[in-house]
This record gives structure tokens, C-alpha cells and sequence, in this order.
């Protein structure tokens, strides 16, 4: 509570300066608030930027943590306010949007969100964002269906945007169409390596190839109505490279397996249907690294014990995936998107 009082004390001194001090009120007022957000006090944060709108009504940068902040303050009445006045802007962006919309959510106001967002699609139809806020809004009417074809052209038409691959990912799984599970569930983690669901679509990763390693599992994938030309060839290949193998789904087997399929896919398949998660994967075995990535892809269902032995016998190739990690930024191009049937 003192430290609230001290911060208005300064706040009051603060505003009373010259007009040159002024002119530079709403910015400095930001960054305040912007603190005060982190630190939970949502408050005094929405006083400070109501102050900041006053100086500068336009600011679109104000008027986004303005609406952000009352969202956290649970004000949503406001926060919507605000939101209107954010998207109305001429120069309002996909993230203004989609703020509007979380607390639109919030209150269950459901008709106005989708509303909201066929408007934003209209003018954003290349927005990962606003797909994925939209199929979110589909699963909590309880329509999957619809809003999974949300999360799919979410992915086709911006495809470095990770949310969407994460909900596709859990939505394949729940549904047991492990080869797109396996696909969309390695992507994510290649564009969101450190997360709170990184741990989480480790787990699922595994258990798809685990299922699909099963006997019969890659003809019965093969048989499901949704399957793409481009998914059954990637299951022949898996087949092929999985013939003979133990059934245990161990480090080695998983590694043997999917090195085996890389240079068949590479060798047979990149050139005409070129897909960056195999081409990484290609880099990876020629740099000696392959072995490293697998451990770490699958490190949670392996077992810790397992992990870190296998680093402590590699240190080598342990320090040279963490300095690729560290020094590459995964990127699928546009036009890679093969899952239409």
C-alpha cells in the first residue's frame, strides 16, 4: 500500500511539470504502467493509462495496453470499450482484434466475438492470430469440427505461428490421427522450443509415433477419410523405414527409423513436395546432430535418467545442438501445406 502511495506521490509531481515535460508524459506514463502490469498492480495501471490516452488519444500502442490492462483487471466491460475504440482505428492490426475478442470471450458474449472475428478475417486472411482466437472460439461452443478447420487454414496460410499447430496437434490426438499429430506436434516444437507446452507436445510426440509404430497402425491411418495424399506417402515411407524393427520405441529405435525415413524422403519426395520440417531434419543428420534431436524431442517420455545419460556420453554432440538451437530460428516457407484431401 506505501508503495502505491509513493508512486501516486511521484505521479502528481511528475504531471505538474514544465510543457516540455509534458509533451513526454504519455510515453514515459506507458512505461509505467507497462511495470506496474507486471507487477499485478491492474489498478493503478489503468489509471496511469487513462493519462496517457489523455495526452495522446490516438496512440494506438496506448489504447492496446489500455484495453490489455482492463482485460487483466477483469473490467471487461471497459476493456471492450476500449476495444471498440481500438479497432475502429484505420491502422488497427490483427492483435488489436484479437484483444477485443478475449473479452468478448471472457463475458460469453459469443455472437459479437465471431462477429468480430469474420471481420478481422476480412481484413487479415493471412493472420494466424485470428484463426487460431477463432477456432478457440468454436471449441468453447463445443464445435471441434469447425474448429479445427479454423486451426488448418490457420497453419496453411501463416504457417511460423505456433498456437495453431499446438491446438491441431491436441485436437489429432484426441481423435487418433497420429501421422498429422506427429507432423504438426514436431513443428510446434521446432517454432516454440521453450515453453510452458513445450513438455506437453513432447509427451503427445511420442505417443504418436508409439501408436503408429503399432502392427497394423500405418494401414489403418492409411484408411481414415481425412488422410492427404502427401500424409499416406509420408506412411509408406514410415513403414518402409519401420520394417524389421524391435517394437520396443526406444531412443535408438526412433532415431534408426527416422533417419531412414529422411533420406528416403529426400532422396525420393523433397524435390517435388519440399516440406521444411524434413528438410531441417536432413541438416541435422549431416551435421551429426540427428541423434542429439531426437533425445531431445523425446527426453519426457524417455525418462530424465535416460536423457542425461545419453548427454553425459555425448558431450560433443550434446554442446553442438544446443549452439544450433541457439544460432537457427525455424521457418517454414509459405506453399508447404499438403493436408487437403
Amino acid at each position: 500500500m506505501l508503495m502505491k502511495y509513493a508512486f501516486l506521490s511521484l505521479l502528481v509531481i511528475a504531471l505538474a511539470g514544465p510543457a516540455k515535460a509534458q509533451e513526454q508524459t504519455a510515453r514515459l506514463l506507458q512505461e509505467t504502467a507497462r511495470t506496474l502490469v507486471q507487477k499485478g498492480d491492474y489498478d493503478n495501471a489503468t489509471v496511469v493509462l487513462e493519462r496517457a490516452k489523455q495526452q495522446e488519444p490516438g496512440n494506438m500502442e496506448i489504447l492496446r495496453d489500455l484495453c490489455f490492462a482492463y482485460y487483466l483487471k477483469r473490467d471487461f466491460s471497459k476493456a471492450i470499450e476500449t476495444g471498440k475504440e481500438l479497432v475502429e482505428k484505420p491502422d488497427a492490426d490483427a492483435q488489436a482484434f484479437q484483444l477485443l475478442g478475449l473479452s468478448y470471450k471472457a463475458i460469453a458474449s459469443y455472437k459479437e466475438c465471431g462477429k468480430l472475428y469474420r471481420t478481422a478475417l476480412r481484413k487479415f486472411p493471412n493472420s494466424g492470430v485470428i484463426y487460431n482466437e477463432y477456432a478457440e472460439l468454436f471449441a468453447q461452443e463445443n464445435d471441434l469440427e469447425e474448429a479445427i478447420v479454423q486451426w488448418e487454414k490457420g497453419i496453411e496460410v501463416d504457417p511460423n505461428y505456433s498456437s495453431n499447430y499446438y491446438n491441431a496437434t491436441m485436437y489429432h490426438t484426441r481423435k487418433g490421427n497420429w501421422i498429422r499429430a506427429a507432423l504438426y506436434g514436431e513443428i510446434f516444437l521446432n517454432l516454440e522450443s521453450y515453453s510452458a507446452r513445450t513438455e506437453e507436445i513432447k509427451t503427445q510426440l511420442y505417443n504418436s509415433w508409439r501408436s503408429l509404430l503399432i502392427p497394423g497402425a500405418i494401414q489403418q491411418q492409411k484408411d481414415q477419410k481425412m488422410i492427404s495424399a502427401f500424409e499416406r506417402t509420408v506412411l509408406d515411407i514410415v513403414a518402409k523405414a519401420a520394417a524389421g524393427t524391435q517394437l520396443a520405441v526406444t531412443a535408438d529405435a526412433l532415431t534408426a527409423i527416422r533417419t531412414r525415413f529422411v533420406v528416403e524422403w529426400t532422396a525420393t519426395q523433397q524435390k517435388d513436395h519440399p516440406f521444411q520440417l524434413f528438410a531441417n531434419q536432413q541438416y541435422l543428420i549431416g551435421q551429426g546432430l540427428f541423434e542429439a534431436y531426437t533425445y531431445w524431442l523425446f527426453a519426457p517420455s524417455l525418462g530424465a535418467e535416460v536423457y542425461q545419460s545419453w548427454q553425459k556420453a555425448h558431450p560433443k554432440e550434446t554442446a553442438g545442438f544446443s549452439a544450433y538451437q541457439q544460432s537457427r530460428v525455424f521457418k517454414s516457407p509459405p506453399g508447404q501445406y499438403y493436408f487437403s484431401r
